[in-house]
């Protein structure tokens, strides 16, 4: 048996053992469905700073502290299946802003959801952009799916808005083409680096919706009725009638 060395005070310590390796502090054990909530949450953070193809799986697990393994644990799909989750995600939290207040005349309401709508775009507009713009590589038959259901929903509140239970073809066609044109303001709003203030791009629209409704009103008269409707409501507050009147006598 080999003799252990010895000094002047006496035997030598005796090397400890190795410790266990310290973890990485960026890793945390949580649960099931909260760290699949905080990848979602983390995507689309990286998702409404940068076009989807920019981002990676890599880039996801390093923002949230995780390992790539990790990731394709809760997203065995990949990069597309964590993009679809993290879009149904942001659809539902615009779709969340589509609340019509209580109180305040038609257009003062529909002028709120409109602001709730701008404050996604403005949070999200990388993500915004690539979405409604198409032809991202993570552009699928489902992202379109998701993008249809937000219009649907759009559409839905937007006739119930108006006091209509059963809208007819022409009045449909109206709210869809309105929504469209928010839709183009609000790419267009970005591409021009946000130079018009945003409350005046919301009653630009608000008095789109008016002067929409009043064409298709000469050719429809559940829509001349909702019209006249919106306008009585709107009082002498905003005066749109007054205003479109003008305008068209070229007063």
């Amino acid at each position: 048996m080999e003799a252990r060395p010895t000094t002047a005070a006496g035997p030598a310590p005796t090397p400890a053992e190795p410790g266990p390796r310290p973890r990485r502090t960026g890793y945390r054990r949580l649960p099931v469905e909260q760290r699949r909530e905080q990848l979602i949450a983390v995507a689309l953070e990286l998702f409404a700073s940068r076009p989807p193809e920019e981002v990676g799986l890599d880039d996801v697990a390093e923002a949230a502290g995780a390992s790539r393994p990790l990731v394709y644990r809760y997203f065995a799909g990949g990069k597309q299946q964590l993009y679809e989750a993290a879009l149904r995600t942001a659809a539902d939290e615009l779709t969340s802003r589509f609340t019509v207040p209580p109180s305040g005349t038609p257009s003062e309401q529909l002028a709120a959801v409109l602001d709730g709508y701008f404050d996604f775009v403005a949070e999200h507009e990388a993500g915004y952009s690539a979405l409604l713009r198409g032809g991202s590589v993570v552009e699928t038959a489902r992202t379109s799916a998701i993008v249809d259901d937000v219009r649907r929903v759009a559409l839905k509140r937007t006739v119930r808005h108006l006091g209509v239970r059963e809208p007819g073809p022409r009045l449909t066609l109206l709210v869809r083409s309105w929504i469209a044109v928010v839709e183009g303001a609000s790419l267009s709003w970005l591409d021009e680096g946000r130079a018009l203030p945003v409350v005046e791009l919301r009653d630009w629209l608000v008095d789109q919706f008016t002067a929409m409704a009043a064409a298709t009103a000469l050719h429809d008269p559940q829509t001349a009725e909702v019209l006249a409707g919106l306008l009585a409501l709107d009082g002498p507050r905003t005066d749109r009638a007054g205003r479109l009147r003008a305008v068209l006598g070229g007063q």
